[in-house]
């Protein structure tokens, strides 16, 4: 049997979401979906950039405990999530603790919860204005009170690219 990379996905990765397609593009690799979770502590979930992209901001403590998807995916899958989600660059892959609600009928697990160390993609280095933002406990690319939808990679100007995002949300150390 080959190894299995836990991942845990919040944006629109998740099933319902705009790029859930990618997770099931047997191209990119294998993805198992393992269940509904939650992250076992506090994480700013925010919503930034003209293009409404989410970030789960790297404050663990602070936010909200953020709703998402468990699956396990192959070194394939995992080496195209890095690329798809601009690691390093953008977001870094980064281990982090999360509780699993359902199992993989989403049937859920009652007193039967499991925490698993799961990769997810954080952004580290950010303007500081995004800690302010209002964070969200659970990420819909069709918007929530006071939080544009999303818009999807194929709508964007293409001239701007990864730079523009990366400008528009990063803080750089000069």
């Amino acid at each position: 049997m080959m190894s299995m990379i836990r991942v845990f996905v919040y944006g629109t990765l998740k099933r319902g979401e705009p790029n859930y397609h990618y997770m099931v593009d047997a191209a990119n690799g294998v993805a198992r979906f393992v269940g509904k979770a939650r992250t076992v502590d506090r994480w700013p979930l925010v919503v930034a950039s003209k293009y409404n992209i989410p970030f789960l901001l790297d404050l663990r403590g602070q936010g909200e405990h953020v709703e998402g998807e468990i699956y396990d995916v192959d070194q394939k899958m995992a080496d195209f999530l890095d690329d798809f989600e601009s690691h390093p660059t953008l977001y870094q892959n980064t281990k982090i603790a999360i509780e699993q609600l359902t199992n993989e009928g989403d049937h859920d697990l009652g007193d039967g919860k499991v925490t698993h160390q799961c990769s997810a993609y954080l952004l580290k280095n950010f303007k500081p204005h995004m800690a302010e933002l209002p964070c969200l406990s659970n990420y819909s690319s069709h918007g929530v009170a006071g939080v544009n939808a999303y818009m999807e990679r194929y709508l964007r100007d293409p001239q701007e690219g990864l730079d523009f995002v990366v400008e528009e949300v990063r803080y750089r150390e000069n």
